[in-house]
């Protein structure tokens, strides 16, 4: 990759994703095999005036060997230095950056028991204190191909070939191209422009139908909006785009009411692993039914990891004919596969989709149906021939998706 495009993709991150204010701290969350982005995403926040970068290197390759070897006592063990880092880290309320390239089949061969018990474990003990800095800071997350990745989205290409087929999708979806800015302006005005029309209506559920089976219906909280592309902090107004890339219209649905059944359009990786070709069937607001050809047993560990795990937080809305749909590739990463299609997520639901959301208490937010739970997980549910129907409060029928598409 030439280093002119990274330093443009360094720059998009920083500017556009995090929005790196003056003054301000940052964290880099990567993989060890992403050097060379990362000292030009840590030299653009110095040249965005940052006081301070810290970078958190991670492996999945070392990571695997300790979940393999630690006992679930050991690695649900938290030192008194991790609780202090993060009550600094609520303290200063730096931007955190985080670069994607791990191995879709990372943690393959890993008890996946064992990891949801130390997931349970550490959930009380680390989920205060990120509730306190919730919407108060800004954060984005962006790709970067490392050879494992690439060459599961291109096993038919050598590792060379592979990374830069992967670097070249990465970086069209991301609307890195001659003026990544002015993409990502038009781009937000675009998405906001789609959700506030879906504001507009005051819709008071979706039915979704596929020629897949998916048939199925998923109310909305009468005060929360849609929300897309870019999002302001509440207190600062800070501007900052959390997804790069990203082509959603998204809010939180009412936590306990929801039903029938979807089927699943992409793999979805989740822990290191992947399930393909599933089935969710809801009840009562409720994952009650989970079937999958590969996974079945990840898709039963995850509705089972909380109270709240098997409750949707949120429902995403994406045009089938979408830049990242539209290459082709399947990516074997959330990310971009969730941004290829119409998603629907289980647990933990957004606060701010609620309407003026810092006026409330996290009890009064989840008394207006925001679900809460330790994992978030979006599974793509979108297909070519999905159509999606609104019905309003005051008793219209509007057309959302016709046949997998914007239908306005």
């Amino acid at each position: 990759m030439k280093k002119s495009v990274l330093k443009k993709y360094a720059n998009l991150i920083v500017k556009v994703g995090a929005n790196v204010q003056k003054g301000q701290d940052v964290i880099v969350v990567a993989d060890v095999d992403q050097e060379q982005l990362v000292t030009y995403v840590v030299e653009e926040c110095y040249k965005a005036k940052a006081n301070a970068v810290e970078v958190r290197w991670q492996s999945d390759k070392v990571a695997k060997v300790i979940y393999k070897k630690e006992s679930i006592k050991s690695l649900s063990y938290v030192p008194t230095w991790k609780i202090e880092r993060e009550k600094e880290v609520n303290k200063k309320l730096p931007c955190l950056i985080y670069i994607e390239s791990s191995d879709p089949d990372a943690l393959k061969g890993v008890n996946q028991a064992k990891l949801a018990q130390v997931s349970k474990n550490l959930f009380p003990v680390f989920k205060p204190l990120r509730d306190e800095r919730e919407n108060k800071y800004q954060w984005v997350v962006v790709g970067a191909p490392s050879k494992a990745w690439a060459k599961k989205v291109f096993p038919k290409l050598s590792s060379k070939k592979a990374v830069e087929a992967l670097w070249d999708a990465i970086l069209k979806t991301s609307r890195c191209g001659d003026d990544p800015i002015k993409a990502w302006d038009e781009h937000n005005k675009d998405l906001a422009n789609r959700s506030s029309y879906l504001n507009s209506l005051n819709l008071d559920y979706l039915h979704y139908e596929s020629s897949n089976g998916t048939n199925f219906k998923v109310w909305l909280i009468p005060d929360a909006n849609f929300l897309a592309g870019g999002e302001r902090i509440i207190h600062s107004g800070v501007y900052f785009n959390p997804n790069i890339p990203t082509e959603e219209c998204f809010t939180s649905p009412i936590s306990g009411k929801a039903e029938g059944i979807v089927y699943s359009s992409k793999p979805l990786s989740y822990q290191g692993e992947l399930i393909e070709n599933f089935s969710v069937k809801f009840k009562d607001g409720k994952a009650v039914e989970v079937h999958a050809e590969k996974g079945e047993h990840l898709l039963k560990e995850m509705i089972a990891m909380d109270e709240g795990a098997c409750k949707l937080g949120e429902v995403a809305l994406v045009s089938f004919d979408s830049p990242i749909n539209n290459t082709g590739l399947l990516f074997y990463n959330t990310l971009y596969d969730e941004n290829a299609a119409c998603h629907l997520a289980l647990g933990k639901g957004f606060e701010n989709t609620i309407k003026d959301y810092g006026k409330y208490t996290k009890e009064e937010l989840k008394a207006k149906g925001i679900n809460d739970s330790s994992i978030h997980v979006d599974f793509m549910i979108g297909s070519k021939d999905l159509n999606i129907t609104g019905y309003t409060r005051d008793g219209k029928k509007v057309a959302i998706f016709k046949n997998g598409n914007w239908a306005f």
